[in-house]
């Protein structure tokens, strides 16, 4: 979108926070950097330029505006949408695989060459690899220093800085300001006495619909693992350098989160994945403006606008989810998950809450006894083998994955069939065109609205529902009176 300068002037003149995230606006007066939602007065337009990425910006000398704070918008819509390599980078880069692994690292996860990653995305975005990462390892190290009492050492390298040094030349380069100053200049308030936890604020972009998200992360929530209390959705998160538990509350402007980690490295990666199982990066105007042109849907985006897909923090926990559901109740289905995580789970500590355990991964589960399990020695066998594929690396999933590939993995294992396919398209690789035309909740939603309701013609109507398919599913959902649709009120 940053090519297109007139579109780009108009969002910034009428300060358009819908576009927050989607370019940056670079002030060549003052070498300052803002979102488009700034509230300053706008600049002349002969002294705009707009950039990509924060980090390209960055990277041409601009430094972060201290009023509308850039650094901190949505991000852009396009990396959830997008399957392609770029996507699955900024993917990748946003989850910490540039600061564990470096640009090899990244290079591994998407089967590509280092000089094609870097050339790729200095094409689109203006910045390679390192200097993305470089960005965000700033937004890290602000949040740090502004809503925790650290020492400023332990925040560099909790941000992932190599060096002192490095970061408090980078803070300087990006803010304006050392980070002392930054700390000093922060909100006054309570900070963060206990190791480990944050406070923190999530943006997305209006409107957003909690109902169906929250209420569907908490109607299926695995004993130990996730539970809904005081308002909130708290879970355990299994992150590279250790553990956390976060608990996440719909606020009428932003997700209020608390974090607990083990290890603040895992800083950056957490929120990440919170973000992306809330998907709060998504573009709801333009999701609900295309479904609207089904006249059949229009009264349901009309009703409850900016419903988002709930999807998870961890894929392949998901798929191993996505097989104890087959053909059970939600209740059901959390029974046998909340087994499973009581005999190969990792233990935590949870003060004052529910949670017990970490869901175990799928190295965890290769010596699991498929006769240990309450369930039909069909879909014994395919846990198992999805167990398996995981385990050895023959089904990739997560984050950098190919959607297209990854489907035909799932596909060629015995038991997953489409149904299968398709939940784990959507909520674990977070394909927003996903879709589920086998599933009875979405083919009696479909009859009652009078849309065709048989798999092979509701497919065919979807088309009109392209590329957001999986956002139809919430809405059709939506028209049952099921606990997944309603926020919980306890």
């Amino acid at each position: 979108m940053h090519t297109d300068t007139e579109r780009c002037l108009r969002a910034v003149q009428s300060k358009d926070a819908r576009f927050d995230g989607w370019f940056y606006t670079a002030v060549l007066t003052t070498r300052i950097y803002c979102r488009p939602s700034c509230p300053v007065v706008p600049p002349k337009p002969e002294n705009m330029c707009f950039y990509p990425s924060a980090a390209a910006a960055q990277q041409a000398g601009f430094r972060a505006c201290k009023r509308c704070r850039p650094d901190a918008s949505p991000g852009s819509p396009e990396w959830n949408e997008r399957a392609d390599l770029v996507a699955r980078a900024m993917r990748l880069i946003a989850d910490g695989i540039v600061d564990r692994g470096g640009v090899p690292g990244l290079a591994a996860r998407l089967g590509y060459s280092p000089r094609q990653i870097e050339r790729q995305l200095l094409a689109e975005l203006g910045a390679g690899p390192l200097a993305l990462a470089r960005a965000q390892r700033a937004q890290t190290a602000r949040l740090l220093v502004e809503t925790t009492a650290l020492p400023m050492a332990d925040v560099a390298f909790a941000a992932g800085f190599a060096s002192i040094r490095t970061f408090n030349e980078t803070v300087r380069e990006v803010f304006a300001l050392s980070p002392t100053e930054l700390r000093q200049r922060a909100r006054p308030g309570p900070r963060a006495a206990v190791p480990g936890s944050l406070a923190l604020r999530l943006p997305f972009r209006r409107p957003l619909n909690p109902d169906n998200l929250f209420g569907h992360l908490a109607a299926t929530a695995v004993p130990g693992v996730e539970e809904w209390r005081d308002g909130a959705y708290r879970r355990t998160l299994s992150l590279p350098y250790g553990h956390g538990i976060v608990a996440l509350s719909p606020r009428p402007d932003h997700i209020d989160c608390r974090l607990s980690l083990t290890d603040l490295r895992d800083l950056a990666g957490a929120i990440a994945r919170c973000r992306r199982m809330l998907d709060l990066d998504a573009d709801p105007e333009a999701v609900d403006a295309l479904l609207r042109e089904d006249p059949l849907l229009t009264p349901l985006v009309d009703k409850a606008p900016g419903r988002r897909v709930p999807r998870t923090v961890d894929a392949e926990e998901f798929a191993v989810r996505a097989v104890l559901g087959q053909q059970v109740s939600t209740a059901a289905a959390r029974t046998h998950a909340g087994r499973l995580v009581r005999a190969h789970g990792e233990r935590v500590d949870d003060p004052g809450g529910g949670l017990s355990h970490l869901f175990p991964p799928a190295t965890a589960l290769a010596g699991l006894d498929p006769e240990s399990l309450a369930m039909p020695r069909a879909r014994r066998a395919t846990l198992t083998g999805v167990v398996a594929a995981l385990g050895s690396g023959a089904l990739q999933l997560g984050v950098g994955s190919d959607r297209d590939e990854a489907r035909a993995q799932l596909t060629a294992l015995p038991g997953i069939g489409p149904w299968t396919v398709e939940c784990i398209a959507m909520r674990a690789l977070g394909d927003p065109d996903a879709f589920t035309p086998t599933d009875l909740g979405l083919r009696r939603a479909a009859a009652g609205l009078g849309l065709p309701h048989t798999p092979a013609a509701l497919t065919r109507h979807s088309a009109h529902w392209r590329p957001w398919r999986a956002y139809a599913v919430q809405y059709l959902w939506a028209t049952d009176d099921h606990p997944i649709n309603h926020l919980p009120t306890n």
